[in-house]
């Protein structure tokens, strides 16, 4: 077990980076069954006085019924040498390949039996606090968002109350 428990408040400014700099995985589920997926959207600051990080799932996805029936969400940063299961991660459905045993990852839990990889550099576990469906007629910047919804399939925007965090 390499990943050390640390305190969402004392993570480093990079860790705001999360999200522009690397590809992370999002994995929801429990200690049945759970898909991880790579996101590219997200954030993370702070909601209702809780550290929380917010990402975005199309409703066609797999990983959106495991977000759907699930309290708790995490989102695992790999390092590098992990690209190839980030690259099978985003580009196959967990309908068809067990995409965990595929990669050869190996899986912890942390709170709400949320499962994680202990590869990972940084992983948030995440307790959801509210969701939404993003719509068209509430962008107010057209331009920024029409190349990515040309066939509709608008996402869900969750928020998550980081409740563990683990650095390594």
């Amino acid at each position: 077990m390499r990943l050390k428990p640390v305190n969402a408040r004392d993570l480093s400014l990079e860790t705001l980076r999360l999200f522009t700099g690397r590809t992370p995985l999002l994995t929801a589920g429990d200690r049945n069954i759970c898909n991880p997926m790579t996101i590219g959207w997200g954030g993370l600051g702070e909601l209702w006085q809780k550290p929380v990080c917010t990402v975005y799932v199309r409703q066609s996805r797999y990983t959106f019924q495991f977000m759907e029936s699930h309290d708790y969400f995490t989102v695992s940063v790999l390092p590098e040498s992990c690209r190839d299961a980030l690259h099978l991660c985003g580009s196959k459905s967990g309908r068809d390949l067990d995409k965990i045993a595929a990669c050869g990852l190996t899986v912890r839990y942390g709170a709400g039996d949320a499962p994680f990889f202990d590869e990972a550099e940084l992983v948030l576990v995440c307790r959801k606090l509210y969701a939404q469906d993003m719509k068209p007629e509430c962008v107010i910047d057209q331009a920024a968002a029409e190349p990515f919804y040309k066939e509709g399939d608008w996402h869900r925007m969750y928020v998550g109350e980081v409740v563990e965090a683990y650095q390594a």
